[in-house]
């Protein structure tokens, strides 16, 4: 929804299109035939109350979260059989301990994969029968959830579209069909994604304004602060939106970004194609100065400069598709999706189109030719520039307020990750607090006269938030704090 113009001035979205030369038609073309899909993030806190507000505004009855299947994955199944068989617990683990880990592993890979389930399925009567009945039920579906973030919004009562059942044991209503049948049925669905880092930003607000009595706009900060940027480079982005990972915050120590478009880059090239396929060295050696871009055509300059003749986006490709081979971009869209599925006779009708134009704009065949070859390799690593530039906008927000607000900053992400905690091994939360020693923020140790829930600021130090300690829920902890406010500070330990 960020490349439309009616989303922006909505306040939808807080990115100018036409600043970013974002498309329209990468968001809706006349050829699409199913509804704009606009994925909304929210503070993952306040989601609840977004889904209340849309119940009241519309209508409880027209508006419902879609309904998920959870299906018997190959352990679950062998767990299950093996319990309706009476089969020891200790023997029915044995068997599960030899399938292999990993995403849609089935019973018959996981047999072809591991040698010593084989050899147990076929030496053992009762494996065999085990994991025969298994199979049978592998992949059913064994329980109703929620989807994490789909709502479907009705004209009319839900219930005359689609069936509608009660979340066992609360009062939340949601659909009988998932997600890809309610979209089938022409029913509006609606994404609204709770958002961890956008709590985390919603908190620091609130932190600085306790500190400093002031209320920061997000939206208002400079995008060319130098100290940001150089925080960027030093890949020092633990806590920073899409920069956190080890990978990235060793990507922006090569790029050394200095300007909010080469933040917005990182967020498209930080994947397995471009950085497989040399786009990212390609980038960042002509950003440096030690290798010169190259373009065949001006019109080619004009679109592929700003990332250093790297063709990073898919709205690149649409434009170049237009601009050069005269294909409306509408259609380039579809070309787009065409070569990424490998939709050979599409492909071909658009090569055809492509070079053609291309010829009539300048270029000669063998050009021509070897431009669409380009497009046709990078169009599939293409990533949707609408979208990186509004993770990016997010990203260095988050970045900036880590780099003039460190305490604060600090503060909200160490009381993001409570719920987290995992007292049996270094869990994110003792990272957190190494890189607080790092940064030489002090944070204090736990003290019920002072601490607070969460992790709180006071004159320049983190307090240590009592919901974090282990032992002591956020419930007890809210507890301990609402009795301090009550009735003064605890005297000694009899009165506490």
């Amino acid at each position: 929804g960020v490349g439309s113009l009616v989303c922006y001035a909505l306040f939808l979205s807080h990115v100018c299109p036409l600043e970013y030369d974002l498309l329209f038609e990468r968001f809706l073309d006349e050829n699409r035939r199913e509804a704009p899909d606009i994925d909304i993030d929210f503070c993952q806190q306040r989601r609840g109350e977004v889904i209340q507000y849309v119940k009241e505004k519309y209508g409880h009855d027209t508006v419902a979260q879609i309904g998920t299947f959870g299906t018997m994955a190959a352990r679950a199944a062998i767990r299950d059989v093996g319990r309706v068989l009476g089969l020891p617990i200790a023997f029915v683990n044995e068997v599960t301990a030899k399938v292999p880990e990993g995403p849609k592993v089935t019973l018959k890979k996981a047999l072809e994969e591991s040698p010593d389930l084989r050899k147990m399925y076929e030496s053992n009567p009762q494996v065999r029968e085990l994991l025969d009945y298994a199979k049978q039920i592998e992949g059913l579906a064994r329980n109703v959830g929620t989807h994490a973030a789909a709502v479907v919004i009705g004209d009319r009562p839900l219930v005359e579209y689609v069936p509608l059942q009660h979340v066992p044991g609360k009062e939340e209503v949601i659909t009988q069909w998932s997600m890809g049948d309610v979209e089938r049925a022409g029913l509006l669905k609606m994404d609204f994604l709770g958002l961890r880092n956008l709590t985390i930003l919603s908190k620091v607000m609130d932190l600085i304004e306790q500190t400093t009595g002031k209320r920061i706009d997000p939206y208002s900060l400079p995008l060319d602060d130098q100290e940001t940027y150089a925080l960027l480079c030093r890949g020092e982005t633990k806590g920073v939106f899409q920069l956190e990972s080890g990978g990235i915050r060793e990507l922006l120590q090569r790029m050394k970004p200095d300007n909010i478009r080469d933040v917005i880059a990182v967020n498209a090239l930080y994947r397995p194609g471009p950085l497989e396929g040399g786009m990212v060295d390609d980038y960042i050696e002509v950003k440096h100065g030690r290798k010169k871009a190259t373009y065949p055509h001006p019109v080619m300059k004009e679109i592929l400069e700003e990332t250093h003749g790297v063709m990073v986006y898919q709205e690149q490709v649409m434009r170049i598709l237009n601009r050069l081979g005269g294909i409306p971009l509408a259609a380039a869209y579809t070309c787009i999706k065409a070569i990424s599925k490998k939709k050979l006779e599409i492909i071909a009708k658009n090569r055809e189109q492509f070079i053609k134009g291309a010829q009539e704009n300048g270029l000669d065949a063998k050009k021509a030719e070897h431009l669409w070859e380009m497009i046709e390799k990078f169009a599939g690593y293409g990533f949707n520039k609408s979208h990186s530039t509004a993770y990016a906008r997010i990203a260095y927000i988050t970045a900036y307020l880590k780099t003039h607000y460190p305490v604060e900053f600090m503060a909200a992400l160490l009381s993001s990750d409570i719920s987290n905690r995992n007292f049996t091994k270094k869990d994110s939360l003792v990272e957190h607090l190494e890189d607080c020693q790092r940064m030489n923020i002090e944070v204090l140790a736990p003290d019920v006269n002072r601490s607070h829930v969460d992790f709180a600021v006071q004159d320049g130090k983190i307090l240590f938030g009592l919901s974090a300690i282990k032992g002591c829920g956020g419930a007890a902890a809210e507890a301990l704090v609402a009795e301090r406010e009550k009735n003064g500070p605890y005297t000694d330990i009899f009165d506490f």
